[in-house]
């Protein structure tokens, strides 16, 4: 083979390792509290005990422990459901409230359900408001 064969080979397969661990990379940071040292203690010696470690969710904090962590920069949302980050003005499964679940057809607009196909305040998507006298149908203002 000559060298450019060699050299596309090689950057292909370095290509194809990089999209792997891109795309296997958690989305949410993971915080732990350094205060319990139960899960250094079962990093013993063989790789077995690095796995148990790092798959030891006790040292986990949650928002439900400590709710400023959704106002931390890069949190999906400022409120906490359900031990999860969200913002319940979007949210279609805490919509308003934690809990408070949108239909299927459904969106959460400022915290309120609303169907974006025929809502002449939000056709379409969120506050998006049709003119006067439109009506919204599928999701367009004035359609027909």
């Amino acid at each position: 083979m000559n060298t450019i064969t060699k050299l596309l080979i090689a950057l292909t397969i370095f290509t194809t390792l990089l999209t792997i661990t891109l795309s296997s990379s958690p989305i949410e940071e993971k915080h732990f509290d350094l205060k319990d040292n139960e899960g250094a203690s079962s990093m013993s010696g063989s790789p077995l005990g690095a796995a148990r470690f790092l798959a030891d969710t006790r040292g986990l904090i949650k928002c439900d422990q400590k709710p400023r962590l959704c106002r931390a920069k890069g949190s999906p949302g400022p409120d906490c459901c359900n031990k999860k980050c969200v913002n319940v003005d979007t949210d279609k499964q805490n919509c308003g409230l934690c809990g408070t679940k949108c239909r299927h057809v459904e969106i959460c607009c400022d915290g309120s359900c609303v169907n974006p196909l025929v809502d002449k305040n939000n056709c379409g998507e969120c506050n998006y408001v049709c003119n006067r006298g439109d009506d919204c149908v599928q999701g367009m203002c004035n359609y027909a």
